[in-house]
């Protein structure tokens, strides 16, 4: 029988409706002690690590997941599942895909209603991430988002969607897999990428977003010794308008890394435009152009990578594409 450890960090999928129809944290979390939906299936272990609304979450609360993570491997568990607020959910996950160095099955999962709502999906989306977490097929995969029946890559998945159940989405590619006859069936295999661990998680990276007519304001705001980083969403392929250049370079020259992904919902960013803000520019100017991770995602990247000490060429290798 498989043993799999059910770590609880809050979201919509432990809180539950007041009398007035808000959507509201309670003081225990109402799915913790649900054991009887695997039926004795698998060894389930449960901790209420966090009891946390998503937007409450920070790299350093996603740092100590890893870090309890890593006690449940040398444990001898055979999969884990983190139940999680959906805002930031593909954060979290991309952050243990990139630091968590085991082969053992991750998954995470959330609601879109609250417990005690009509058609809540908390309790069963629950029941299927133990499921593919026990699957042994799901080894190897890296962390998985599994809702709504679908397994979705932590590299690319997003929510793209303000309350609908069906709101993860893998852009481009779709989803590896899907739960049926209560396991994990695969469609897909994804290249695998490099991991960095780390035992810290720097301060002071940002994201910004490109947008028409802007100019270098909100890039000079940032320009100071105690930015560590930052990801900007650039226009189509990877372009910015001309008026952002001379703040940007200010920010080049503080030695501050900067990663260029596309603000579009599909494709990549790439260095195709040879006029002033386009993306060939911007590559000679020394940005990194990040291929198929949106910003959030590139923000995560960029800040492992600096949490775990790369520079230069390194950084450069481990940032500039979503496989390496």
């Amino acid at each position: 029988m498989k043993t799999i450890l059910a770590i609880h960090t809050g979201g919509t999928i432990s809180m539950s409706q007041n009398e007035k129809g808000e959507v509201v944290p309670n003081a225990e979390n109402p799915i913790a002690k649900e054991a009887t939906i695997i039926n004795g299936q698998v060894n389930l272990i449960t901790d209420e690590l966090f009891n946390l609304p998503s937007p409450h979450v920070t790299p350093s609360v996603m740092l100590q997941i890893k870090q309890r993570i890593d006690r449940a491997v040398t444990e001898g568990v055979d999969g884990v599942v983190i139940t999680h607020g959906t805002d930031t959910l593909e954060e979290t996950a991309y952050f243990l895909d990139l630091t968590q160095t085991s082969d053992i099955p991750i998954v995470l999962t959330g609601a879109m209603r609250s417990s005690n709502e009509i058609g809540s999906d908390g309790l069963y989306n629950f029941q299927s991430a133990i499921m593919v977490a026990a699957t042994p097929e799901s080894q190897g995969k890296g962390a998985l988002v599994v809702m709504n029946d679908e397994i979705h890559t932590a590299r690319y998945v997003t929510k793209t969607h303000t309350t609908n159940v069906a709101t993860f989405r893998t852009p481009t590619f779709g989803p590896i897999g899907v739960v049926a006859k209560g396991k994990a069936q695969y469609f897909q295999e994804l290249i695998q990428q490099g991991t960095c661990d780390i035992d810290h998680v720097d301060d002071n990276v940002f994201l910004i977003k490109a947008y028409a007519g802007m100019d270098g304001t909100l890039f000079n705001a940032i320009a100071t010794p105690e930015t560590k980083g930052l990801v900007i969403e650039g226009l189509g392929a990877g372009n910015l308008p001309p008026a952002t250049l001379p703040a940007i370079e200010k920010l080049l020259a503080l030695r501050i890394p900067i990663v260029l992904v596309s603000r579009c919902y599909n494709g990549v960013a790439q260095d195709i435009y040879d006029y002033e803000g386009g993306g060939i520019e911007l590559t000679k100017m020394g940005l990194i152009l990040c291929q198929g991770l949106n910003g959030q995602k590139a923000r995560i990247k960029l800040l492992v990578g600096l949490s775990g000490g790369l520079t230069g060429d390194r950084l450069k290798a481990f940032v500039s594409n979503a496989i390496s």
